[in-house]
């Protein structure tokens, strides 16, 4: 069986073929770098303002909203069991088309995601050596990240798995130490306002601050992307996927309920005070047990997000190199080192791009806010069309007669999935909904010149047909 996926995952390709190495663990460790458990830090002071201190409630509500996604990727995985996460699902459950479409947008996310997670980490290094420029943190970020990602799967996973234990070891002490003032010296807020909010209940705050803290759980998703590197298996990566999601909305709900009962500025305050959101975890941190905690809190912050990227690296390599051998992209990326097992070049043109946008954003004043606009168009389209992948394989290419239990799999929660992302997209600003517009529109033009040609070579067809199945 073993060799038999991964020939099919491989076919046609030659000799560019990933190495299953990856277990279970090694699948979680990874999506839970992406996402970096303590996320909800940077945001903290922004969803307890919108969300008029219900912060809680809304990360309970985004968890159970992002559930609908992590299950269709479950499905798709099954199905197209190969790198390239979403472009390989569009492509099979929709066309080709659709597939270079989600994965050119899903690119988009792949490759800005890990330059704003550098930057943070230039940020962070910067605030305690100023004598170094940040955007010289964030190269040197990018470089040593980089070089693990081409030493191979297993050593970046490794790796990971170590920052990942020292994440958690930092929110470990948080929880503890705030659970100790709560027990000794109690709370500053209502023990139920976390879920209920300050005054009156709003569910609009509550919806408005969902469709941002969904942009906390981007990056899970790119453990779809390691499926030809998975040792037991698309079922496996399926797990790996729906665990990655729960652990992280636990882990969500339990930092910002614990924060939000140890506040020193009530929601309102922040609401009224914009300039202090951003602070306001590290505040409340250091209000409530002292300096050194919140510096603590800072420093797993800045470590966590460049391993972030590390990861976000790694699964737009995969990406790329996925594209690359369907000759949507050129055909080097395609190449898997022969040592290492890694597609060496596409790594190093996903860092490529990462490096020049994550120096050119630490440059700029405004950098972070200009990067941070856009990075979530791109991820947020993907999703639309897995959702409607889902659909389009199963009731119409497999032709699935299965009775209300198919229904509900494989129409109802992609429908809600699809629900979510067309919500979230409306509330995005404008300067995001017009870059991600942009980039749409330059990927449309690619796939029409390559469409072009293949019907001047008389082979779009051939192709065609060996794609989707």
């Amino acid at each position: 069986m073993e060799s038999g996926r991964r020939g099919g995952a491989a076919e046609g390709a030659g000799p560019a073929a990933l190495r299953r190495t990856l277990t279970f663990r090694d699948l979680v460790v990874y999506g839970l770098l992406f996402i970096a458990p303590m996320a909800p830090v940077g945001i903290f002071g922004t969803l307890l303002a919108a969300s008029h201190g219900a912060i809680t409630l809304v990360y309970v509500v985004a968890t159970a909203a992002m559930a609908c996604t992590a299950y269709s990727y479950a499905q798709m995985v099954r199905v197209a069991p190969r790198a390239g996460s979403v472009y390989t699902y569009a492509r099979v459950g929709l066309g080709e088309g659709a597939g270079f479409v989600a994965g050119w947008m899903a690119m988009l996310d792949y490759l800005l995601i890990p330059a704003v997670a550098y930057l943070f980490s230039g940020i962070a290094l910067h605030a305690l050596v100023p004598s170094v420029h940040q955007w010289v943190w964030t190269a040197l970020a990018v470089v040593v990240t980089t070089l693990l990602n081409l030493w191979g799967v297993r050593t970046a996973a490794v790796v990971g798995f170590v920052v990942l234990a020292l994440e958690l070891a930092v929110l470990v002490v948080f929880v503890g130490a705030a659970g100790y003032v709560l027990v000794t010296e109690g709370a500053r807020r209502g023990w139920s306002e976390p879920f209920t909010g300050a005054g009156a209940f709003s569910p609009v705050a509550v919806l408005a601050a969902v469709s941002i803290a969904v942009l906390s759980f981007l990056g899970f998703d790119a453990i779809a992307s390691f499926a030809e590197e998975s040792a037991g298996g698309p079922r496996r990566v399926a797990r790996a996927v729906l665990a990655c999601l729960a652990v992280a909305g636990v882990l969500f709900a339990v930092q910002t309920y614990l924060a939000a009962l140890l506040a020193p500025v009530s929601a309102a305050g922040l609401a009224a005070r914009p300039g202090e959101q951003g602070s306001a975890f590290y505040v409340t941190a250091e209000a409530a047990v002292g300096p050194w905690l919140g510096q603590l809190v800072a420093a797993g912050k800045a470590v966590g997000a460049a391993f972030a990227a590390l990861a976000g690296q790694a699964a737009a390599g995969r990406l790329l190199f996925a594209m690359a051998r369907d000759r949507r992209l050129p055909g080097a990326m395609a190449e898997v080192d022969a040592r290492r097992g890694v597609p060496r070049r596409a790594l190093l043109g996903a860092a490529g791009v990462t490096l020049v946008a994550a120096v050119w954003a630490a440059r700029r004043d405004d950098g972070l806010e200009q990067l941070s606009s856009i990075v979530n168009v791109g991820a947020l389209t993907a999703f639309g069309l897995l959702h409607a992948s889902v659909i389009g394989w199963f009731r119409f290419r497999a032709r699935e007669r299965a009775g209300l239990p198919g229904v509900l799999r494989h129409v109802v929660v992609p429908v809600l999935g699809l629900a979510v992302v067309v919500a979230v997209l409306v509330a995005a600003s404008p300067t995001a909904r017009a870059v991600g517009g942009c980039w749409l529109a330059v990927g449309l033009v690619w796939l029409a010149v390559q469409y072009g040609r293949r019907s001047r070579a008389g082979g779009a067809g051939t192709e065609g047909g060996g794609a989707a199945g």
